[in-house]
């Protein structure tokens, strides 16, 4: 028998997220005495306590912390593999982009124009996520595709490929102490404030301190207003200018990269297609003096 088995770990993940046996066994509509059997058989199996229990509290051991990590992505490749495998049989199967409002760079037209110019094209959905979880709709199988932007968008468990490349601009109130250099450094900026973003590590730069948490560029662009924090953006998703807001470019910024991302053990026609297709567009674009950069030549999808 198998250590792991699907539906015992999506049982642990579920009392691990609600440290309560009852509302996990309710969300799961079984038997709260079944479930508690079937951890405790997990635990039995593993050799390992996952769980410390009382008759009041349920907390998870150091065990358990690791196993809830680990069991979520094991159960999302479950899903996506499901997915993808139905999807695969499927002749006339839609491609699903997904995109953050605004986060295409001026780039997204001429892809699907692009695209739509090929042989073997399909109708693209597009869908549009958050700040954040763009890489989790490919990960997890609700997306065939995204655009995301490097080094800011986890790529674990994704290749891609580069579209274009951009600087990085700091967004500041207008009564800000830099707001009248026509240019910044990062070490004008070490100790300013900035935001974390929801769901996201803290990956600021040590000197930096950690400001408000935030969901999207909207709640970021109305803590910069309140005087709460500053924003260090790509280009592109610095627009479209607030006047009531100072933008100055980070001369020593390294760039941003906005990429197309697909998941590494994806090998379907549909999806190398439309990478192809992207990576061809973005060569091809006339960039404004203020937009991103396209890459030098249209490189090729890389084949695993």
């Amino acid at each position: 028998m198998a250590e792991l088995e699907t539906r015992e770990l999506e049982y642990f993940v579920a009392v691990a997220e609600e440290l309560h046996f009852g509302r996990a066994a309710a969300g799961l509509a079984i038997a709260q005495p079944a479930l508690s059997k079937a951890v405790r058989r997990l635990e039995s199996r593993l050799g390992v306590r996952l769980l410390d229990r009382s008759s009041r509290h349920v907390t998870l051991t150091t065990a358990g912390e690791a196993l809830l990590h680990h069991g979520r992505h094991a159960l999302n490749a479950v899903a996506a593999a499901a997915e993808k495998t139905r999807r695969a049989g499927d002749r006339q199967a839609h491609l699903r982009l997904v995109i953050k409002p605004g986060g295409d760079g001026n780039l997204l037209s001429g892809i699907l124009a692009g695209y739509a110019g090929r042989p073997d094209a399909r109708q693209v959905d597009i869908i549009f996520g958050g700040a954040t979880d763009r890489a989790d709709h490919v990960r997890d199988g609700r997306a065939d595709v995204a655009l995301l932007y490097a080094p800011f968008d986890d790529m674990t468990g994704l290749d891609h490929e580069t579209l274009a490349v951009e600087g990085r601009v700091a967004i500041l109130p207008p009564d800000h102490r830099l707001a009248a250099r026509p240019e910044v450094t990062l070490a004008d900026l070490a100790r300013e404030t900035l935001p974390r973003w929801k769901g996201v590590r803290w990956t600021g730069a040590p000197e930096a301190r950690p400001g408000p948490e935030v969901t999207d560029a909207a709640e970021v662009m109305q803590m910069i207003r309140l005087g709460r924090t500053v924003a260090i953006l790509p280009r592109s998703l610095a627009r479209p200018l607030h006047p009531d807001l100072v933008y100055r470019p980070v001369t020593d910024a390294p760039d941003s990269e906005l990429v197309v991302a697909w998941s590494q053990d994806d090998r379907r026609r549909l999806v190398a297609s439309f990478v192809a297709a992207a990576v061809d567009a973005a060569g091809q674009s006339s960039p404004d003096a203020d937009g991103p950069r396209p890459t030098a030549g249209p490189a090729r999808p890389r084949r695993r």
